[in-house]
């Protein structure tokens, strides 16, 4: 009886952890905070095309894609001197919109931005392993270069990160083009061609693994 009993309570405390889990609020899509400075990337990546790598420059050589230092900021937009002289570009330093970033920038202390793409504490994630296999930004953040706020795009669970370890060919893209997020395959691109070469065990060897110590280390 006891058995049964325990039995039972623990198909419902995992049917409820599975929707926990697979709850579209749990999962985040949608979530769009507010940030400390109204930061636009459709404007900075959209419009004047900047690299992702001018602000986020750990992406290729690090796990962790590096949140911009005010510094970074600053070189374009720097507040003018007592005597209106500018140290780098002074692109609207007048702007309101920019005045936590010279206070930022004044006294030091870091810009509190608010982190929109949350995993786990229990899960590893390696940035730099999945561009330089040729996986776009794209394919987890969406197109963030028509995002005048950024969204999580994507729910980032276990079972869609698996079915992408699974078979990633769809999402593989010549490295040189994975910041690009614009990027359109010409019009005799062979996708799969392009897959099969990428997971070639004597060339590129892009395999991803799906047992639990990949991510659960």
């Amino acid at each position: 009886m006891v058995l049964a009993a325990a039995a039972v309570g623990g198909g419902i405390y995992a049917a409820a952890m599975g929707g926990l889990i697979t709850d579209p609020k749990t999962l985040n899509i949608g979530y769009q905070p507010e940030q400390p400075v109204p930061f636009s990337h459709a404007i900075h990546a959209g419009q004047l095309k900047m690299d992702c790598r001018y602000c986020h420059n750990t992406v290729f050589d690090s796990a962790h894609a590096a949140v911009p230092p005010t510094a970074t900021c600053i070189n374009c937009h720097s507040p003018a001197n007592d005597q209106g002289i500018t140290a780098l570009a002074s692109v609207r330093t007048e702007s309101d919109k920019l005045k936590p970033i010279q206070k930022s920038w004044e006294t030091g202390r870091s810009m509190a931005w608010k982190r929109v793409h949350n995993l786990p504490e229990f899960v590893y994630f390696n940035h730099a392993a999945h561009v330089n296999a040729g996986v776009s930004c794209k394919s987890c953040h969406g197109r963030v270069d028509q995002m005048d706020v950024v969204v999580q795009h994507e729910e980032l669970s276990m079972a869609w990160c698996i079915t992408c370890h699974r078979n990633p060919g769809p999402h593989l893209r010549p490295q040189e083009f994975v910041t690009k997020l614009d990027w359109e395959p010409p019009k005799d691109w062979d996708q799969e061609a392009f897959a099969k070469k990428a997971r070639d065990p004597d060339g590129e060897n892009i395999n991803p693994q799906v047992h639990c110590a990949v991510c659960h280390r």
